[in-house]
This record gives structure tokens, sequence and C-alpha cells, in this order.
């Protein structure tokens, strides 16, 4: 292996779910920006012409498919259409997802305020929202003989926080989902496939923006509380992500899968005390 071109992404096709959302949109940036051919998976036209051009206009290469990744034969005819202008895959990013109000037990609120259909729609998007397009997708990726799957998971999924019982339910299945595929994949189409998960501690988006800080800038008592579980003191910023990203993306981690990388300000490993 030529250690010039360890992390190297040159030329390596990406397709990549949430990207239109504020961590997506940095990650797909850098990776265009790293040579990637950049497959923007969505169901807002809008928001994924956006992308597509930002990252042209870059000198970038990117195209825009439109799906939802919870609907199989919304994602099945997006597949034909990939394979007819690209022919196969090299890497998969599932970053579609997010939260809902009814699935959120607020503290004013006990377990039995659950909104089972709140529920059901939060791990449709979360879990179905990996499944299907990795299901879809993968035959993609086994015309060349290799492939290289990358999940979202979050803080939540293996520290349950109050309140967000539903999305941190998701996220660890999403966990077991990375290496239960992990395995599956090198027992049955070998060592060439890979999947692994980056798990982001606390970042300001749009989802928890209102949650964590006031209108002024001002931390909530929330926010306190996780800043307080931060041993770096402060709130990821998008770019943090990029050299996990990276690292994950390319052959510098062709032995690693089943992996979940935590990139969260040591949170994870702290008890507080």
């Amino acid at each position: 292996m030529n250690p010039s071109t360890l992390f190297s992404l040159e030329g390596k096709k990406i397709a990549f779910s949430g990207a239109t959302g504020v961590l997506g949109h940095s990650m797909a940036l850098h990776l265009a920006q790293e040579g990637a051919e950049i497959l923007i998976l969505g169901r807002s036209p809008e928001k994924v012409s956006d992308l597509v051009s930002e990252i042209n206009s870059r000198g970038g290469k990117s195209w825009g498919y439109y799906a939802d990744v919870t609907d199989e034969d919304s994602l099945t005819k997006m597949a034909e259409v990939i394979e007819a202008q690209h022919g196969s895959l090299d890497i998969l990013i599932n970053s579609a997802g997010g939260n809902m109000p009814g699935a959120v037990i607020r503290p004013d609120q006990n377990f039995l305020d659950l909104d089972t259909q709140s529920l059901r729609k939060v791990i449709d998007l979360n879990y179905l929202g990996t499944v299907l397009p990795i299901k879809v997708l993968l035959p993609l990726m086994l015309k060349n003989g290799k492939g290289n799957i990358l999940n979202i998971s979050s803080m939540a999924a293996t520290r349950p926080m109050t309140r967000v019982m539903g999305y941190a339910s998701a996220k660890a299945a999403i966990d077991n989902l990375t290496k239960w595929l992990a395995v599956e994949l090198a027992h049955k189409h070998g060592p060439h496939f890979r999947v692994n998960a980056i798990a982001p501690g606390f970042f300001l988006t749009e989802q928890n923006r209102t949650l964590l800080t006031e209108a002024d800038g001002s931390l909530t008592q929330r926010g306190n509380q996780i800043i307080t579980h931060t041993p770096m003191n402060r709130f990821g910023k998008p770019e943090d992500l990029l050299g996990a990203l990276q690292w994950l993306c390319s052959d510098a981690s062709a032995f690693v899968t089943g992996t979940i990388v935590a990139v969260d300000g040591g949170f994870s490993a702290y008890s507080g005390v």
C-alpha cells in the first residue's frame, strides 16, 4: 500500500443519504474536495439540487437522486438509475435520520404519554432508512467485489439520555446493524467489504439547537449538562467529523470493520466524576 495515497478518496463513487443536513453538508463538501464523486440521495429536490450545485461550483463532481429512504420501491427505482449512469458504487454513507416531538418524553410527561405512531416513524426513518438503502445499493458494490458502508450512530445509542427515547432506541439498532452486517458481508462476500459507523457527540444542528441553546446563544439547562459531561468543554463543529470520515472512507482503514467510532470530545469516556 502506497503511503502517499493511503487516505486518498480520488475517484471513489460515494452514495450519500442525509447529506443536506448540517453535518452531512459539511461531510459531502469535504469528500468532493478530496476527489470523490458524490451521489446525493434525498427526498427534497430543491435541497438536493442546491447541494449538487454547490459541490459542482467548487470544482467537485456530484449528482442528485430523489428517493424516500423508508420506501423500498422508491429506492429500487433510484438504484436502477444510478446503475445505468455510474455502473457501480464504492461507498454508501447513511446519514438520513432525525427525531420528532411525539417520540420524545418531555420532563412534564411520562412513558405513558408516548405517541406510538411518532415512535414508529422515528424507527422507520433512522433504522429502516439505513437498512433499505443498503439493501438496494449493495448489489452495486458486489459488482466491484468490494464495498464500504458507513452508518451514522449517536451518543444516545450506548448512553441513553432522558427525553429522546425513540431516537436513542433507533440509533442503538444502528450500532447493532453495523456490527451484524460487518460480519455478514465479510463472511459471505469477502474481506473487501466493510461496515462501520461514526457516533457524533453533541453538535449544534437545526434539530437540537433550540434544545441546547437559548435565543441569545447562552446554554439551556440541558446544554449545560452536556458541556459539563464533555471533557473538551464544547460542542462539536461539523469539521470535527472530517478526519474520522476520511479515514473510514479511505484504504487507511482497510482492516477496520464492525466499529463505531465516537467523535464526542470525550463524552462517552467520562462518568461525570
